[in-house]
């Protein structure tokens, strides 16, 4: 717990520099060169073959994928024997992560249902573990550890929630011949696994495959992150005394994703030029739907449908902790940040709205941050022991 704690939390203080200096940049003299950058073409030439791309693409559909193999595994572990592993533990945080989701996008709806804007309605339905965590940590002897597990627990679910709505909602037309590569790719990973191989490189090819098929599938290829992390073993291999290939895996890229990849989507995602910003029209539905589905639909979801759940005896609330720690752990889950950034550039290609998105994102966020530090110093008193 230590460990990820400090992990997350020296994340999101990286995230919180990377999204000013974004903003900052900007909205400079310099704005140009930020463009310029993001919207420089990489690629490979050989022959008549050509595949370029942005560097923003290489940012969020590379490098994120590698983000999403490590929420991949966080997923499995949580499932094998975290706190998804018993149903009665996963009841809570499984219905309200479910009410936390619902809720923002239904808000979101009722305020930006309009046909040109109604597409981001999975903005809001996502949660920042770094930042969420990151405000519990600073209540510091307010906050039980059990809270900060049923944090995490409810984290895990809204990313799992967030990876099948992009993957449903947020994918371009499916093409089956890439959805083949993709599969084999996800067999040969199964027959290494069977066939008891152990060396981790080798496991790049067929990773590399699988992402290159959900890709060409029109599936966004993170999802084959997700993919991979799920089939990646949880348990030592048998006669060996080491950690298992999770873990050692996770421990290897958490310091590369918590420091250098989400730090780097912020800088590229981050940059909304607000002189050149019109929030006239479907920009300011998009904007204030966006601030109110986070802040106030998180917590209203995760609070009403935990309390449902506690009332009908579907669930049980973990020792230390009363309805004010849900109201509190609801407005931090109205961080929305990295993954509420990354699904508003997969809802619009219209730049005013999606700049408008980005705007409510970064405002919702901060606010929530503001909010939930008061409301954890004002509701919850600071506890005898942790």
């Amino acid at each position: 717990m230590r460990r990820v704690l400090a992990f997350e939390a020296a994340s999101g203080l990286l995230l919180i520099a990377a999204a000013a200096v974004a903003l900052i940049w900007a909205n400079s003299s310099a704005a140009g060169s930020y463009g310029a950058l993001w919207h420089a073409n990489l690629g490979l030439r050989v022959g008549s073959f050509v595949f370029e791309r942005s560097l923003e693409w290489f940012v969020n559909d590379v490098l994120m994928a590698v983000f999403f193999f490590v929420v991949g595994i966080e997923i499995r572990k949580e499932v094998h024997d975290g706190q998804l592993s018993d149903l009665r533990r996963a009841a809570l945080p499984l219905v309200g992560a479910l009410g936390g989701m619902a809720a923002p996008a239904l808000i979101y709806l009722a305020l930006a249902g309009s046909p040109e804007t109604h597409h981001g309605w999975g903005i809001p339905m996502a949660t920042d573990i770094a930042f969420a965590l990151g405000v519990l940590v600073l209540l510091g002897k307010r906050i039980p550890a059990s809270l900060r597990v049923l944090l995490l627990a409810v984290a895990v679910i809204d990313d799992l929630g967030a990876i099948l709505v992009i993957a449903i909602f947020y994918s371009s037309g499916i093409a089956v011949s890439g959805l083949m590569w993709a599969a084999l790719g996800l067999l040969a990973i199964m027959t290494l696994r069977a066939l008891g191989v152990r060396s981790i490189p080798v496991y790049i090819a067929p990773g590399v495959l699988v992402w290159a098929g959900v890709y060409a599938a029109g599936v966004h290829p993170t999802i084959a992150g997700v993919l991979v992390g799920l089939l990646t073993p949880v348990v030592a291999w048998p006669g060996v005394e080491q950690e298992s290939p999770a873990d050692f895996i996770e421990h290897a890229l958490k310091p590369w994703v918590s420091y250098a990849i989400m730090p780097i989507f912020a800088l590229a995602n981050a940059g909304v030029n607000l002189s050149g910003l019109s929030l006239s029209g479907g920009g300011a539905k998009v904007s204030v739907a966006v601030v109110v589905a986070l802040l106030l639909g998180k917590p209203l979801g995760i609070v009403l449908s935990s309390a449902l759940a506690l009332w009908g005896k579907l669930a049980v609330l973990p020792n230390g902790l009363s309805t004010r720690h849900l109201l509190v752990l609801g407005i931090a889950a109205g961080i929305g940040f990295t993954m509420s950034l990354f699904i508003a550039q997969l809802a619009f290609e219209d730049p005013t709205l999606l700049g408008a998105a980005k705007l409510g994102v970064l405002v919702a966020s901060a606010l929530a941050m503001v909010i939930g530090l008061l409301a954890g110093r004002v509701l919850l008193p600071v506890a005898k022991t942790e």
